[in-house]
């Protein structure tokens, strides 16, 4: 048995979709009934002792930051004697010295490591849904506001990081083992964007944003928390820098067909894209 947390996100949907397609047995946490989730329910939440009796793995999806949710996690699997946890990490635990948002991950993968039960990492890029934060500057004035100019990243589907994480949880050896999930290719914000208007059928601006702390005080623009406004910056600042962007072929590794391409997924979601862009009468 199964157990899957994050079921209503963009990863734990597309998850529920294409393990439902592979027939695997599974049950859904969610913290209230959800008739939309196609899926056995288990009313419930990470805030709290949890009752894992029957689990055999838990794809696990932590919200924001600290460890309390991941240590009720670990705690739970080890009293059901859960055989391995598959935990939705990010390619930031990569960097070297290691950013604030990726030491955040790291701290729930070294908890999970440690507590003896076997762990599967997956530690994807940006997910392309981030683009629907542009919509408001879009549906506003038809521009997207760019922190990173020069620097460049491979968004991934969360429908292929679904994939993989299906396969993981439905075959065995995989345990032990830490994937960096990627895109199939490499842009900047300004490419991403002429992309999308080409999807949407319009002429969108890129607006440049000239600081970090500018991208961080127009997103959260009643003062953001500091440890957060902080790791921010510092994300946005190392993104600036990276003209390069990291690409693998992991995700077409494991499931055995070639990752979503941003083009296509922009054509996949141009009505949703359209409808919420177009300006109010």
């Amino acid at each position: 048995m199964l157990l899957i947390t994050g079921a209503t996100g963009h990863v734990g949907r597309a998850l529920v979709e294409e393990l439902n397609r592979r027939g695997a047995e599974f049950r859904a946490l969610v913290r209230s009934p959800r008739p939309e989730v196609p899926a056995e329910q288990i009313v419930g939440d990470l805030d709290g002792p949890l009752d894992l009796r029957g689990v055999d793995k838990v794809f696990l999806l932590v919200p924001g930051t600290g460890l309390e949710h991941t240590t009720n996690v670990v705690a739970a699997a080890r009293r059901a004697c859960v055989r391995q946890i598959v935990y939705l990490s990010s390619y930031a635990v990569l960097g070297d010295p290691i950013p604030a948002m990726g030491r955040w991950h790291h701290e729930r993968e070294q908890l999970i490591a440690d507590s003896g039960i076997a762990a599967t990492f997956l530690r994807p890029t940006g997910f392309m849904t981030n683009t629907f934060d542009w919509l408001p500057t879009i549906r506003a004035g038809g521009y997207v506001l760019d922190p990173i100019g020069p620097g460049r990243a491979a968004p991934i589907d969360p429908a292929d990081i679904a994939a993989v994480a299906a396969t993981v949880l439905v075959e065995d050896g995989h345990e032990k083992q830490a994937y960096t999930l990627t895109g199939p290719e490499a842009f900047t914000v300004a490419e991403q964007v002429a992309i999308l208007g080409t999807a949407i059928d319009r002429t969108l601006d890129v607006r440049p944003i000239a600081t970090p702390e500018e991208a961080v005080r127009f997103r959260y623009p009643e003062g953001a928390p500091a440890e957060l406004a902080a790791a921010l910056i510092e994300g946005l600042t190392l993104m600036h820098a990276d003209t390069i962007g990291l690409r693998t072929d992991v995700a077409r590794r494991l499931t055995g067909r070639a990752p979503n391409t941003f083009s296509a997924w922009c054509k996949e979601n141009a009505g949703q894209l359209s409808e919420e862009s177009c300006p109010a009468p």
